[in-house]
């Protein structure tokens, strides 16, 4: 007996633009240029359908379909990435698809750890799930934030399920794509109480107070091959203590995250890897490298440390990314260390980069002099600002200066696109 199925050759570049052509007739033409590329296995709906697959299904234009299959969602990424661009490459191609398959992220691909359920387990396995990925060489990954499917009594009233939530939320912050979605139980933040609600919309606007860091941090992942999410062995490969870590990660070069994964917990024992030191994030108090601590972590909020030798660039509040120009702009000095950051834009929403329309400030701290450099200006594109402020921050070991505790600024700069340097 020959079995078939309802899915398209997607091997086949014949079927890949067919495909596309009536993504663009029924939907591209509307305005929509993000794409939720769910079930894009292809899904199966039973064992039995899958193994009718691999034992039966026709061949693709590649070979037999038990052969190739897994490889179905890079070749449907492939297919509507190429697509928009032949289309109009004036605005960039995002992608979030369910499944991944080696060389996704060349087509502009997020993936997500797709339907899981909403219980503390589930939580905690998806920290190591998105480290694993990440190494895997695939940059940007995410979840979603609650659990997609969602039982508790009283729904976003139950206690344990808004702490839950909480707890998620506050991991996610720190996920290259930081997301909410789920069925069954509505996820509007103001929905989970009036506690919730003050802790979620904090890392909300942390977020986006991150985001001249995230952004140039995402141009690393393009030009240096480079990932955001970074389990600890990724950077501290001399510090054996660090290899089977699988509930801590830095976000970016600088900011390791230590997500809290039970009910009820109001402190966790985590590690910090030895380097030169370790500064709270919320308070700026300093911490040897290479020990084992016990940190307080209220519902409020969940241990955070930057390391010695860092730079961290924070932009204006804001509630979408366009919303106005990254001026002035905030940077954090975490001294004990030698440290440097490359403060990356661009025209934002176009590929205009590619053609070399970009700016590259590199910033050094030299811990020996105490002066902090700003090199001159790589690059320009349209629009750009010839001067930006930024407003400077010391945080030193003997003299802790937190996110939250300590917003008064101890240097203002006009930097013109030329060498500056500032002495503490």
């Amino acid at each position: 007996m020959k079995y078939t199925y309802t899915f398209y050759d997607v091997f086949n570049p014949e079927a890949r633009k067919l495909f596309w052509s009536q993504v663009r007739d029924s939907i591209y033409v509307k305005g929509v240029n993000a794409w939720w590329l769910d079930a894009s296995e292809p899904e199966m709906m039973n064992s039995q359908t899958a193994e009718l697959l691999v034992k039966h299904a026709n061949p693709t234009f590649l070979g037999p379909g038990y052969k190739y299959v897994n490889a179905y969602p890079l070749y449907n990424s492939m297919a509507v990435y190429n697509g928009q661009r032949e289309e109009d490459s004036s605005t960039r191609v995002f992608i979030l698809t369910r499944s991944a398959f080696p060389g996704m992220q060349k087509y502009a691909s997020t993936t997500w750890s797709g339907d899981v359920v909403a219980t503390w387990q589930v939580f905690r396995d998806q920290i190591p799930a998105g480290l694993n990925f990440v190494l895997s060489g695939m940059p940007y990954w995410t979840t979603d934030i609650g659990g997609f499917f969602a039982w508790y009594e009283g729904n976003n009233e139950n206690e344990e399920y808004r702490e839950l939530f909480t707890r998620w939320f506050q991991f996610g912050t720190f996920c290259p794509l930081f997301r909410v979605h789920g069925s069954n139980i509505a996820r509007e933040m103001w929905l989970f109480g009036d506690e919730s609600y003050k802790i979620q919309l904090q890392f909300d606007k942390l977020r986006y107070a991150l985001m001249p860091y995230i952004y140039s941090v995402a141009a690393k992942v393009t030009s240096d091959d480079y990932t955001m999410m970074r389990p600890l062995v990724m950077d501290f490969t001399s510090d054996a203590k660090v290899l089977n870590i699988g509930d801590q990660f830095m976000f970016g070069p600088s900011i390791l995250v230590n997500p809290v994964t039970r009910y009820k917990a109001t402190e966790r024992k985590l590690y910090l890897p030895s380097c030169n030191g370790w500064y709270d994030f919320w308070t700026g108090a300093w911490n040897e490298g290479g020990i084992e601590i016990t940190a307080k972590a209220p519902l409020s909020s969940i241990p955070l440390y930057v390391k010695a030798g860092s730079i961290i660039p924070f932009g204006p509040n804001i509630q979408y990314t366009g919303e106005k120009p990254n001026d002035p702009i905030l940077l954090r000095v975490y001294t004990g260390g030698d440290a440097e950051f490359t403060l990356y834009d661009d025209e934002g929403t176009n590929y205009n980069c590619e053609k070399g329309a970009y700016s590259k400030i590199l910033i050094k701290w030299n811990e020996a002099t105490k002066q902090l450099a700003f090199a001159e200006r790589e690059g320009e594109y349209k629009n750009m600002p010839t001067q930006r402020r930024f407003d400077i921050v010391f945080v030193t070991k003997n003299t802790p200066k937190g996110y939250l505790s300590y917003p008064e600024v101890e240097k203002s700069v006009k930097y013109e696109g030329k060498l500056l340097v500032v002495s503490k």
